[in-house]
């Protein structure tokens, strides 16, 4: 009986829009949904458009003694409703997924709703899939066409509004949104907790929509008490909805400039005021002009914060903007948070899919935290200064814990002496202050050099370790043979051939050689220009490069520069996220 009616879901009606799946292999079939939201999910996902992930690395599968994988030019080629899913690695059919099971009576096969395509080396099959005017394909996109055009709806044509209506619809509208502008750019609160007529002040998005129509005396005739009661768009619903698509416009020309390109994350952690757990996600990247640009995101609540959910949560949002994980360079995240082993965590996962995902974290705060703050406070610190600084430190701890017991003994005696304090006999069995009946076998002189002296400069060195790998150490001494100051003196071809080695996703085997032969073009070209003489940074020399068409001489170096600028050396703006965040709680607080 089943496949003659379409059963009805058992869910209610509250199913949230905005946190809808991207992947096609993640999604729930149209039918189970409750029946008053399907055509709002459907429009939902419509308006998405189809999830076509351009920058991710397809996975490839034997076939016909030859290696195939999905072809990114279809993406162009059926723009309109072809889909692929990163967890399954096969393609679907967005248009036949929202009304597959309206049309069903005209039968088709479900692979490309359900199981999903993956017969790379027969593409025919997608022109097949479409196939004649009356397809299954073909009703399903009309249908599509008809949910989208809100004109053919009945109840449109029974309450056709004319053209005064609409265009004092427009006025108002238009008004909500220049106000939800201003409040946006200015970083200020939208509403109070008294917004009542009587109120003398109803906070500023009221206020705004008010003395706009003071200014306006057109404006002022179709808004607040002159509009329809159910029609002034001045509530919190339709405030948050203009947010919104404000948040989405900024973050699609965001994914635009990133362009399919390399880039790096920045995370960082908080609790907001009902101390759910929250991250905030920042993207580093290097624009077509060559300059490094540090841009948010958003900020994703996470259920539960160990690194399996965070790891979840970071790819709900690459799969939301159709990014790729293969196309992570470089990660940085918080290391003095309160989740920082879930962040190691989540680093760890991320290197097991990209191991090109280099963690350099934050690097001037950890310095801080683990060397001497004044000298790591230099701006002109460089990479070389800062890492021999850590070599340094490390033998001095090396150097402390070999030969700096009997040194602390004799500083801890001549204390004991100079305040008559009682010193312990290091040959004493020693006792354990909160069991002092259980024996531990162990003399004061095990227990204070083995368990705590050398036990806590262990884990310094651990600390140090964990925050300067062999790994990242070398990538940033290499990075800085890069370096413009001084008319590149810093320059180092044999560690530049070992940086480029540190990216075997983005240099083939035939490039790395050329690579090697064209570094000395490169540095005799940049040494003979005068414009490259003065400058201070990577990021100078990417902006100038770009600016002076020099990225189209030495297109390897340009390339390799851009991989080193996504490194997220400095967390700097996800703290600054949180900030701003913490004063906004608190201004509500208050």
């Amino acid at each position: 009986m089943k496949r003659y009616y379409n059963p009805i879901s058992d869910s209610t009606s509250n199913t949230n829009i905005d946190d809808l799946p991207w992947d096609p292999a993640e999604r729930k079939e149209i039918a189970s949904y409750h029946p008053n939201q399907r055509d709002e999910i459907r429009r939902k996902y419509l308006v998405r458009g189809p999830y076509q992930p351009y920058g991710h690395d397809f996975k490839k599968t034997q076939m016909s003694n030859a290696l195939r994988r999905f072809n990114r030019a279809w993406f162009e080629k059926y723009s309109t409703w072809v889909e692929y899913s990163i967890l399954k690695e096969r393609a679907f059919c967005l248009f036949c997924y929202l009304f597959k099971d309206d049309v069903r009576k005209l039968g088709g096969s479900d692979v490309f709703v359900k199981e999903g395509f993956c017969s790379w080396n027969k593409p025919d099959r997608l022109d097949t899939h479409v196939g004649k005017p009356n397809s299954t394909h073909n009703c399903a996109a009309e249908k599509c066409d008809n949910l989208m055009n809100q004109g053919q709806f009945i109840k449109h044509a029974l309450f056709k509004q004319n053209d005064v209506v609409k265009n004092e619809y427009r006025i108002r509208l238009n008004a909500s949104i220049d106000v939800s502008r201003y409040l946006l750019r200015q970083g200020l609160s939208f509403r109070g907790h008294d917004e009542s007529e009587g109120f003398a002040n109803r906070e500023n998005f009221l206020e705004l929509v008010k003395y706009t129509g003071e200014q306006n005396v057109d404006v002022s005739k179709v808004i607040l008490k002159n509009a329809p009661q159910n029609n002034q768009m001045i509530c919190p619903k339709i405030q948050k909805e203009i947010v919104n698509s404000f948040a989405e416009e900024v973050v699609k020309s965001i994914i635009e400039e990133i362009d399919h390109g390399v880039f790096g994350l920045l995370v960082d952690e908080s609790s907001d005021v009902s101390h759910k757990e929250q991250m905030a996600v920042v993207f580093r990247f290097v624009d077509k002009s060559g300059t490094v640009k540090e841009r948010f995101i958003g900020v994703v609540h996470v259920k539960e914060t160990s690194s399996a959910s965070l790891k979840s949560a970071i790819d709900n949002l690459f799969a939301k903007y159709g990014l790729s994980l293969k196309k992570l360079r470089g990660q940085g995240y918080d290391g003095a948070s309160n989740m920082k082993g879930e962040f190691n965590g989540l680093r760890a996962l991320v290197v097991r899919e990209n191991n090109a995902a280099y963690y350099v974290h934050c690097f001037p705060h950890q310095l801080q935290l683990v060397v001497v703050q004044k000298s790591t406070l230099r701006k002109d610190q460089d990479i070389l200064n800062a890492m021999s600084l850590v070599e340094s430190t490390k033998g001095e701890l090396q150097k402390l814990r070999d030969d700096g017991w009997d040194s602390l003994m004799n500083k801890v005696s001549s204390f004991c002496e100079k305040h008559n304090a009682e010193m312990l006999v290091m040959e004493d069995v020693f006792v354990d202050p909160m069991k002092p009946r259980r024996k531990t076998n162990i003399t004061n002189l095990h227990h204070y050099k083995v368990n705590c002296f050398y036990t806590i400069i262990d884990l310094q060195f651990q600390e140090f370790n964990d925050r300067f790998t062999e790994v990242n150490t070398d990538l940033l001494i290499c990075m800085a043979s890069l370096s413009p100051l001084d008319s590149f003196h810093e320059f180092d071809k044999e560690k530049l051939v070992r940086l480029v080695k540190f990216y075997p996703d983005d240099f083939s085997y035939g490039e790395i050689l050329s690579l090697e032969q064209h570094l000395d073009i490169y540095i005799d070209n940049m040494r003979r220009d005068e414009r490259f003489k003065s400058l201070k940074s990577l990021g100078d020399l990417s902006r100038l490069m770009v600016k002076t068409q020099k990225h189209l001489a030495h297109p390897l170096v340009y390339r390799l520069l851009k991989l080193v600028l996504t490194l997220s050396v400095a967390t700097a703006s996800v703290e600054r996220c949180f900030f701003c965040n913490e004063v906004g709680e608190d201004s509500c607080t208050q």
